[in-house]
């Protein structure tokens, strides 16, 4: 998964406007308010002692995969704390590598990209490898094997209009896209790995300028004919629920998101069960598992730690 717009500190007004240089005015004074929150947060905090801080950013689908690892490592008698809804991968990353968390659940492409700031690598093998030689290098922090999925951006669309248009594919779209209405996030439209070079590799141009919304705001705009086509997650919840269609990123324009513990090293000395815990994990969550997961909480309004433990219970964990 890429950064999510559920991560961003900007909670867009409910319009459904398209992007102005207002927008760029509060995103800086976001960044501003954003920073002031990690030196506040990683230099106020009391050290936690023996516990484990497991920590997660402040999207669902975080939420769920932080109560994972926290309940299977109580499971092995370790105590641990949640800290969770922190407020995107800088803030999430500062808090690790300050020793204010001890673990989280990152994504390959947007620890590569975003984090440790490389290039843009297709490769999910090579991307894995670089990651986890950076962040062992520079942050003394490990980073384990794939929990099974990836969460990466997907173009989304009715699936009527899948089915009336004939795509199953983004390079089905380019005859399409001048009759539909793009609706994109924040961070998508601002990536180097978003909506720009997307439409370059796949040569999209959609019906005119696309709307910039909040996350939560794109899928109601979507399920209300306002837009014809957004960028989503591919593990996010709505997909089913709304009889949504995933064009397949047949290109491989997209980096690999493969969603991944970080943790640090000097934890993982201290607390040895710890690995054990996070080793009954790996290989453990397809990308349906984690929809229905997000679904449950978003759509049924289920408490996270009752869909984590009805999943580990089902898994045997």
């Amino acid at each position: 998964m890429p950064i999510h717009d559920g991560e961003a500190v900007m909670n867009g007004a409910p319009n459904l406007s398209s992007h102005s240089g207002l927008g760029s005015m509060f995103r800086v004074a976001m960044t501003l308010v954003v920073t002031m929150m990690v030196l506040s947060f990683t230099a106020c905090d009391p050290p936690h002692g023996s516990r484990i801080v497991i920590g997660a950013k402040n999207f669902t689908e975080q939420v769920i995969l932080g109560e994972l690892l926290a309940q299977e490592i109580e499971a092995t008698g370790e105590k641990v704390d949640r800290r969770f809804y922190l407020a995107g991968s800088y803030i999430a990353h500062q808090a690790l590598v300050a020793g204010r968390i001890d673990a989280y659940v990152e994504y390959t492409g947007t620890a590569l990209t975003s984090v440790l700031k490389q290039p843009l690598d297709h490769d999910p093998d090579r991307v894995l490898a670089t990651v986890r030689r950076i962040y062992a290098q520079k942050y003394a922090v490990r980073v384990q094997p794939s929990l099974g999925f990836e969460n990466t951006f997907a173009m989304v669309l009715r699936g009527a209009d899948a089915d009336r248009l004939h795509v199953s594919k983004l390079s089905d779209l380019s005859q399409a896209a001048p009759t539909l209405r793009l609706g994109v996030g924040y961070e998508f439209e601002e990536r180097p790995d978003g909506l720009h070079g997307m439409d370059d590799a796949y040569g999209l141009r959609f019906d005119g300028t696309p709307r910039i919304m909040d996350l939560g705001l794109l899928y109601r705009a979507l399920g209300s004919n306002q837009v014809d086509v957004i960028s989503g997650n591919s593990t996010d919840g709505q997909i089913t629920a709304m009889d949504l269609r995933v064009l397949t990123d047949d290109r491989r324009y997209f980096p690999p998101y493969q969603a991944v513990p970080l943790v640090r090293e000097d934890t993982l000395r201290s607390h040895p069960k710890m690995q054990e815990a996070l080793d009954r994990l790996t290989g453990r969550i397809s990308e349906s598992e984690m929809q229905a997961m997000n679904h449950a909480v978003e759509g049924d309004h289920r408490d996270p730690a009752d869909v984590v433990r009805d999943f580990r219970k089902s898994h045997g964990l």
